[in-house]
């Protein structure tokens, strides 16, 4: 069986890849390891998969996921976290 994925015309990529970089200079500059772009990489193209297009959805998305998941929460302003 031949696995199946969400295929993305150039202009949602191009929204993701800005929302990406969005969220990641919300991020303490500590932080912006390429472990953690990753995991908010993986919200994003979730969100989008199921047909998220809105900018601000996708970003709060991203930093919310990676909140709930890791000990980085702390590090984070209460102000950055509803970005």
């Amino acid at each position: 069986m031949k696995p199946t994925g969400a295929v993305f015309p150039p202009d949602v990529i191009s929204l993701m890849r800005t929302v990406l970089e969005s969220a990641t200079a919300a991020l303490p500059e500590a932080k912006r390891t390429s472990a953690i772009q990753a995991e908010m990489a993986c919200s994003i193209l979730a969100a989008a998969a199921k047909g998220e297009r809105n900018p601000d959805v996708l970003k709060k998305l991203a930093v919310a996921g990676l909140v709930e998941r890791s000990h980085y929460s702390d590090d984070i302003s209460p102000e950055r976290r509803v970005i």
